[in-house]
């Protein structure tokens, strides 16, 4: 399942504005964001971001998560990425600026996107 993609925009400002307005009809709202960085969008279960940004490492014009089970499959992923041709751009391991438990990883594709597999795992219950 593709848990958020995230796309670069020229101008963040109008293309929140913009999004806000297009995605009222269909019952998306914005969720989160950070003025001037990015916004997100939850579009039922997933989320839909825009950025800004200039490219440089590790974001880039757009951005692919793929929420997956476990940090096994994580590993899994990074390792059978990087056997077919993937650069690193982020080994697996704990993303803690994102969220408490988050794990992730990130790869480039072959024509140099940002490819993740990531897992947001419940807090554990004590």
């Amino acid at each position: 399942m593709i848990d958020h993609i995230t796309m670069a925009v020229s101008d963040l400002g109008k293309s929140k504005l913009f999004y806000e307005r297009a995605f009222e009809p269909l019952g998306y709202r914005l969720s989160f964001g950070k003025e001037g960085v990015f916004w997100a969008f939850d579009v039922g279960g997933s989320l839909f971001e825009i950025q800004d940004t200039d490219d440089k490492p590790p974001l880039t014009r757009l951005h692919v998560a793929f929420r997956v089970r476990s940090r096994a499959e994580v590993e899994a992923f990074y390792r059978a990425a990087l056997e077919a041709g993937a650069r690193d751009n982020g080994a697996p391991g704990p993303r803690p600026e994102y969220e408490e438990n988050y794990y992730a990883c990130f790869v480039l594709d072959p024509d140099g996107y940002n490819i993740e597999a990531m897992l947001n795992e419940l807090a554990p219950q004590g």
